[in-house]
């Protein structure tokens, strides 16, 4: 796999993270924080986005980008709770996010040889 395509693997992998933390943020807003119906339908729009983002990914593997997306989402969340909602993550989010993220990567970019 060349540089370039790991580069875009990974800006599709963040692209879905926005759309799919961003989605289920404002579900979680329409609903938890009662800003209604409106804030709901564009995180379903935002999460059905999300979905179609992932088939853009150049592995074919439908398991294997899901499960690497996984690491992303894990690290994206951490990020989007900082930033979002003011949280502040200890060090095991921290360590527990790396670890996701190194998993991810082995996943996604080891070299198979096919």
């Amino acid at each position: 796999m060349s540089v370039l395509s790991v580069l875009r693997s990974i800006a599709l992998f963040v692209v879905a993270a926005l759309f799919e933390i961003g989605g289920a943020w404002l579900v979680w807003q329409g609903v938890r924080e009662h800003r209604g119906w409106v804030w709901i339908g564009a995180g379903v729009v935002a999460l059905g986005a999300y979905g179609f983002v992932a088939t853009l990914q150049p592995d074919a593997q439908f398991g294997r980008i899901l499960a690497a997306y996984g690491g992303i989402f894990v690290a994206g969340s951490i990020l989007w709770g900082m930033a979002a909602d003011g949280y502040h993550p200890d060090r095991w989010d921290v360590t527990g996010a790396l670890i996701c993220l190194a998993g991810m990567a082995v996943i996604m970019y080891a070299p198979r040889g096919h």
